[in-house]
């Protein structure tokens, strides 16, 4: 399908010049145009709008997904070997148009485009072809003593996935199910949601069979409940916040439906006396930022040997310097808006908030930068001294704002990296075997040693309220299968 022929489908919104068609669901291999309002899809640069989407309806989701019922024992009966060789096509594509999807992404989100470029879009097509080795490496049965252990598709999955990296969490789902023969509707965040539908396009063109990926856009309360709760879906893997995760949850209990949940995170960076505190520094304040911040594994409570955070305090002000805030297009910019003015009025809060608390306002603070009267803009901010009980500390803040904690020893430095509600993840630098003895105390579900490279097949999760479940790898896979023993 050519992309004239896609935009063809429905007659282009007249009011906004955009290139995304107006019917905005994706269902049974076609765009349909739903039967709720339009919702503006905002460039948070600027406050223009971008482009709009249909906001779904129950009754959009139950078409959705009784296509997915449809199609899936069709697509689970296909070979493992087909469906790789189905999302290696799309991982083709997905490179293809790299960069008119990160332009996208850029447009709807507001990160900055060469980071879009690397990691919105370079993520995905990496963590695709990974899920495919995952796949085509993967025991499908296995004979325990006299059992045949058969593992087998879950059946329609429900996909929820968020505006911080609109593609990413999205394939990190939907490959995935899909690799493991089950039928997929997806609800993006109706932030960022045409990333999402020109996904569906893409899916369709690598031979991912009609009903097999659907996407319906619209808002949590109304699609992603009608979703969760939905008696026909077999399992909700969800993205986002722990609020919004508990909700998703209780959804979805009356069905007792599987649920796997990847929620918020406030990681400790934790740099150990010995450690080299130049790479130690740029290291930390580049996964701080990264994002705009908006990540929920973010690197966002440094911890410090209390003797050292002057002069680790000294360095960040130093590196901060390098952190250009602009226009998300040029690729000079290395913190762009926030995605949405609502995130920005919140992130705006917490700063004010750890100002009031007492922390110690090393760079930026309140308001916006100068020269940004417009747009989700917010300073890069960091703090030292931080009160490891205080609300900067405790709460996912989700932007750019680092918290410098000082600690007395290895102990002390634990309990503070243990010590909230969430445990996604987290980073320790210094020396190996020092840092590795750290990161086994760690409750969280992945550290980072030293800046070790990103490993797609490894599993990524949480502990205590970041979630359940894992993705990624064959870990990632067998989140997506049901396992029956057929005993002889």
């Amino acid at each position: 399908m050519s992309r004239d022929e896609r935009c063809s489908l429905g007659d282009m919104n007249e009011s906004v010049k955009t290139p995304f068609p107006t019917p905005s669901h994706w269902i049974d291999g076609r765009a349909v145009r739903g039967s709720g309002p339009l919702i503006d899809v905002v460039n948070p640069a600027d406050e223009s709008v971008a482009a709009q989407v249909h906001e779904g309806t129950e009754e959009d989701v139950n078409a959705a997904v009784e296509a997915a019922l449809a199609a899936q024992p069709g697509w689970a009966a296909t070979s493992p070997q087909h469906r790789a060789d189905v999302m290696r096509r799309l991982a083709e594509g997905l490179q293809a148009r790299s960069e008119e999807l990160a332009a996208t992404i850029t447009l709807e989100m507001g990160a900055p485009i060469a980071f879009s470029l690397q990691v919105q879009v370079g993520f995905p097509v990496a963590s695709t072809l990974a899920a495919v080795a995952s796949a085509e490496q993967f025991e499908w049965t296995e004979v325990i003593e006299n059992s045949l252990v058969v593992r087998e598709p879950i059946g329609v999955v429900g996909a929820i996935t968020p505006w911080n990296f609109p593609l990413q969490q999205l394939v990190t789902k939907v490959v995935p199910a899909m690799l493991a023969g089950n039928s997929v509707v997806l609800k993006p965040s109706e932030t960022s949601p045409l990333s999402a539908r020109m996904f569906a396009e893409m899916a369709t063109e690598a031979g991912v069979p009609n009903g097999v990926f659907n996407v319906v856009q619209g808002t949590g309360p109304v699609v992603g409940e009608a979703l969760s709760r939905h008696p026909k879906v077999d399992m909700i893997s969800f993205t986002g916040s722990t609020r919004a995760g508990r909700s998703v949850s209780v959804a979805a209990s009356g069905t007792v439906k599987r649920v796997a949940l990847e929620l918020g995170g406030k990681a400790a960076h934790i740099i150990l006396p010995e450690a080299d505190l130049d790479s130690a520094v740029t290291r930390g304040l580049a996964f701080a930022w990264a994002n705009g911040g908006q990540a929920c594994g973010a690197y966002v409570r440094m911890l410090v040997p209390a003797s050292l955070q002057e002069t680790v305090v000294d360095k960040l002000r130093t590196a901060a310097e390098e952190y250009v805030v602009g226009d998300p297009a040029d690729e000079a910019t290395r913190i762009g808006p926030l995605a949405s003015e609502t995130q920005r009025r919140r992130v705006d809060d917490y700063i004010r908030r750890g100002i009031a608390d007492g922390a110690t306002l090393v760079v930026g603070g309140p308001g916006r930068p100068e020269g940004f009267e417009t747009g989700a803009y917010v300073k890069p901010t960091i703090f030292s001294d931080v009160d490891p009980e205080s609300v900067i500390a405790q709460e996912e803040i989700f932007g750019p704002v680092l918290v410098v904690i000082p600690y007395a020893d290895d102990d002390d430095a634990v309990a503070i990296a243990n010590g909230t509600i969430y445990g996604l993840n987290a980073a320790v630098t210094g020396d190996e075997d020092h840092a590795l003895a750290i990161a086994r105390r760690l409750r969280v579900g992945q550290v980072d040693i030293n800046g070790a490279q990103h490993n797609f097949q490894a599993p990524f999760g949480g502990y205590k309220q970041s979630g359940n479940g894992r993705e990624m790898g064959r870990a990632g896979l067998e989140e997506f299968l049901e396992t029956k023993a057929i005993t002889r």
